[in-house]
C-alpha cells in the first residue's frame, strides 16, 4: 500500500501542510510517486536523474516535501484549496506502475476533481488501467524538441535507455487509449527557434497537447552551468506555439531566419489581438495548471506566467518581441 507521496511546495501551502508565502496560488496539486532511490533514467536537466548530485526533494527549482498519502487525500477532499486539476507525476522505477495505479485510484473514490498522469512510456494495457482508475489526461515528455538533442540527453548521450521512437509512440497510444495526452518541451536545450516550433506542429497535428518549459539549470546536474534560453527567443517560440495550437497559424507559414521567427505568418489584425491578449504567453500545458515560478524566479525574467499578464507586463514582452511600438 502506498504510504507516502510528495507534493510541491506550493501544492502543500494551500492542503495547510506547508508554510510558505505565495505570491501566485497554483491552480493544479502537483503530486510525485515517492522512492527512496533515484530514477532509472538519466535526464541530463533533472534533479532525480540517476547519476544526479542534487537534492532528492527537487524537481525542477521546486522542493517537494514528503507527506503521508492518505493525508493528502483527506486535505484534498476536505480543504478550501481552490485547485482545478490534480497532476500526479512519478519518476521510473519497479513497481511504479502499481502505485500510481493505486494512488490515482484512491485519490479519484474521494475527489472528482480531473487527475493528469505524468509518467515515462508505458505498455497500452497499463495505459488502458490508468485511464480506468481515473487518469483524465496522461502526459510523456519527450523535452527535448529534436530526435538528436533526445538521444544526447535523454537517451544513450545520457547513459539511459530512452529513445524518441519510443517515446513518441507511447504518446501515440496515449491519444488513442485516453484521448487527452500531452507532452513537454523544454525550450534552451540546443534547438533552434525553427526545430521548435516544426516539433510543436507536428505534436498538434496528431492531437497531442505541448506544455511549454523553459530550462531551468539545476545545480547537481550535468547541465547546471548551462543558462536558461533568451528570453526574446522564448517569447516567439510561445507566440508561435499559441498560435498553433489555436488553429490561428502554421508551421509552414511561419518564416525563419538562421533558425529564428521573423514572421509568424498571420495577419496583422491577429498578431495584434493575440499579443495583447497576453494568453501566449502563460503557463501552457493540460488545462487549469498555471505552475507558478516553476523554470523561474518571482524576481525574473518570468518565462511562463502564472496568471494573465499585467498591461505593464504586456508593454514589456512587446519589446522583447521587437513589437514595441507597432500595436
Amino acid at each position: 500500500m502506498v504510504k507516502y507521496i510528495r507534493v510541491a511546495l506550493g501544492t502543500g501551502v494551500l492542503l495547510g501542510f506547508c508554510k510558505a508565502k505565495l505570491q501566485v496560488a497554483p491552480t493544479t496539486a502537483h503530486l510525485l510517486t515517492y522512492f527512496e532511490g533515484k530514477c532509472l533514467a538519466n535526464c541530463k536537466f533533472c534533479p532525480q536523474a540517476r547519476e544526479s548530485f542534487s537534492d532528492q526533494k527537487m524537481l525542477s527549482r521546486v522542493e517537494w516535501p514528503k507527506l503521508e498519502l492518505e493525508g493528502v487525500i483527506e486535505s484534498l477532499r476536505t480543504s478550501d484549496h481552490g485547485f482545478k486539476r490534480i497532476c500526479v507525476q512519478s519518476v521510473n522505477y519497479a513497481g511504479v506502475v502499481e502505485d500510481l495505479l493505486e494512488t490515482v485510484s484512491r485519490i479519484k473514490g474521494t475527489c472528482d476533481l480531473p487527475i493528469s498522469v505524468a509518467c515515462h512510456p508505458l505498455p497500452s494495457q497499463d495505459i488502458k488501467r490508468l485511464a480506468d482508475a481515473g487518469a483524465e489526461r496522461i502526459g510523456i515528455a519527450l523535452d527535448a524538441a529534436t530526435p538528436e538533442l533526445f538521444e544526447a540527453i535523454k537517451g544513450k548521450g545520457a547513459n539511459s535507455f530512452y529513445s524518441w521512437r519510443t517515446h513518441l509512440h507511447a504518446l501515440q497510444e496515449v491519444k488513442k487509449i485516453v484521448d487527452k495526452a500531452t507532452t513537454h518541451l523544454v525550450a534552451g536545450l540546443g534547438e533552434s527557434e525553427e526545430e521548435m516550433v516544426s516539433t510543436i506542429q507536428v505534436l498538434h497535428d496528431q492531437g497531442i497537447t505541448v506544455g511549454l518549459f523553459a530550462f531551468t539549470p539545476i545545480k547537481g546536474t550535468p547541465l547546471a552551468k548551462n543558462s536558461s534560453p533568451d528570453v526574446s527567443a522564448y517569447r516567439r517560440v510561445q507566440l508561435a506555439h499559441y498560435l498553433i495550437a489555436n488553429g490561428f497559424g502554421r508551421a509552414e507559414k511561419m518564416k525563419f531566419e538562421n533558425g529564428r521567427a521573423i514572421s509568424f505568418g498571420v495577419d496583422e489584425n491577429t498578431l495584434e489581438l493575440v499579443v495583447n491578449s497576453g494568453a501566449p504567453f502563460m503557463t501552457s500545458g493540460c488545462p487549469g495548471c498555471n505552475r507558478p515560478f516553476y523554470n523561474e524566479s518571482p524576481l525574473g525574467p518570468i518565462y511562463n506566467y502564472p496568471r494573465k499578464p499585467t498591461e505593464g507586463e504586456i508593454e514589456s514582452i512587446k519589446d522583447e518581441l521587437g513589437l514595441a511600438g507597432r500595436y
